[in-house]
Formats: structure tokens, C-alpha cells, sequence
């Protein structure tokens, strides 16, 4: 019983912020301001959720500058894990196209300007693109999650190799981002969210210069060496999620300076 009103609160949230969205997107050509509704969703779910962050490595990149973040996927709350994790920046996605027909989800993303691209065809691929080049030359950071999909355990899957291209594309610098937590919290194939904490680690930037072309095997090799390393790392200090009826001894403010120190989309 306690999940179901979790889960009725969330989407007591979620619909009037989709609104909102979909409202103020008519009218915001980059979507910079609408994404300010994004963070208080992300913030709100979160704090229902019971859900603390546990963020290391964020010193390590620049707010001011804009980069193509590679990040594992454990989970659908990873989305507003990463809004809130990395508030610093502007986040786009890029997505499935078929999202856009899913009722106020789909026409959020599309008011947010976030990228759509469809699996199949070149023309298609070409203009997401296009529009990703326009986000980052506005200054907005983009989120890719190489797998493709969620993990079912935790472990990596094979990466795919589309946001690398597009960063060799755009010369833009590539952050390796490892979420550790999130899957034993809201589970692949399951809607009920559970208490706990969730580590968000930060990698070293990897500069797209020094990966020219014929060298996105290597670039993708790195980022997922990076990531797999820090899983590990994260497990072996990482304690079981913790049940519902437990206390939360990290709450979100944990999130600041304390912890700092044939084409290709479809590949």
C-alpha cells in the first residue's frame, strides 16, 4: 500500500509538470527554460522517492562548458538521478522517436528539446544530427546510455556507438558517468521505488582530439573500461539497499563539495 501512494504522488507530480512543459516549450526555441520545470520534477520525485544521492568526481568538469556524458543504465529512475546530479548543466537526451506518441512523456520530451531519432534510415539520422549540433553549439550537454537499455543485473552491456561518433562529429569532450544504485532501488520490470542511496561518479573528461578519426573503437573501449572500474569500486564499499521502513542517514544535500577532491547512430 505504501508503494501505490508513492507511485499516486509521483504522478500526481508528473502530469502537471508535463503540462507545463509542453506549455512553455511552444515558445522556448532551445528548451534552456522549460528545463528549470525538469529540476524540480527530478528534485520532487527524489525527496517521495526517499532517494539520497552520493555524488563524487563533479570538480572535475567545468559547468560552463558543454560535453557528451556516457552513462550506464540500471534503471528508469536514472533520468532524474542524473537531472539532479548534474544540476549544473543543461541535459538533453537522446531517444527512440516512437516516445514522442507516448501521451504527455513523449510531448514533454519533444517541448524540452530533447533529440529523437529513429532506428532505421539515414535521412533521419542526419537531421538528429543536425538538431544535436544545434544543442551543443547552445551551449547544452548531452546524455547518451550506450547500452541502449537498461541492464536486468547491473552488469554492462555492449555499448553501442552512436553518441561517440557524434562526439568525434562535434569535437565534444566525452565524461564517462557510472550510476551505482539505482537498479536495486526501482528494479528493471518493476514500478515500486525503494528507499535508499544512489552513488553518482563523475569520470575524467576524455578530449575528442585525441581520438581522431578510425578511432572510435578505442574512445568507446575507454569509456567503458572507466565505467566498469568504477561499478566495481562502487560495489565493494556500496551496503544493501536499504528497505522502506528503514531511516536514510545521507540526505540530498550529500550532493556538494563534500564528496568532490550503414550509419552510425545505429551502432
Amino acid at each position: 500500500m505504501f508503494y501505490v501512494l508513492k507511485l499516486v504522488v509521483v504522478v500526481m507530480i508528473t502530469i502537471p509538470a508535463a503540462l507545463l512543459t509542453i506549455l512553455g516549450g511552444l515558445f522556448d526555441p532551445h528548451g534552456k527554460h522549460v528545463y528549470g520545470i525538469s529540476r524540480l520534477w527530478s528534485s520532487s520525485i527524489l525527496k517521495i522517492s526517499g532517494i539520497s544521492l552520493r555524488i563524487t568526481g563533479l570538480s572535475q568538469i567545468d559547468p560552463k562548458q558543454r560535453y557528451i556524458f556516457m552513462v550506464n543504465h540500471q534503471s528508469n529512475i536514472d533520468i532524474p538521478v542524473l537531472i539532479q546530479g548534474l544540476r549544473p548543466f543543461q541535459l538533453r537526451w537522446l531517444a527512440k522517436k516512437e516516445l514522442l506518441w507516448v501521451p504527455l512523456f513523449g510531448w514533454a520530451m519533444w517541448a524540452a528539446k530533447h533529440i529523437t531519432v529513429k532506428r532505421t534510415g539515414r535521412s533521419d539520422a542526419l537531421q538528429s544530427l543536425k538538431k544535436a549540433k544545434q544543442r551543443i553549439a547552445s551551449g547544452i550537454s548531452l546524455v547518451f546510455f550506450p547500452e541502449g537499455t537498461r541492464s536486468p543485473d547491473g552488469r554492462l552491456l555492449p555499448f553501442k556507438r552512436g553518441g561517440f561518433w557524434l562526439a568525434l562529429q562535434t569535437q565534444t569532450p566525452v565524461v564517462p558517468i557510472t550510476i551505482h544504485g539505482s537498479g536495486a532501488l526501482l528494479p528493471k520490470g518493476d514500478w515500486r521505488i525503494r528507499r535508499g542511496e544512489i552513488h553518482i561518479t563523475v569520470g575524467e573528461p576524455l578530449l575528442a582530439d585525441d581520438y581522431r578519426s578510425g578511432k572510435l573503437l578505442a574512445l568507446s573501449n575507454q569509456v567503458r573500461s572507466t565505467i566498469a572500474k568504477q561499478l566495481e569500486t562502487a560495489a565493494s564499499f556500496s551496503q544493501p539497499a536499504r528497505p522502506d521502513n528503514t531511516p536514510i542517514l545521507a540526505e540530498n544535500s550529500s550532493m556538494e563539495k563534500a564528496n568532490e577532491p550503414r550509419h552510425k547512430w545505429n551502432h
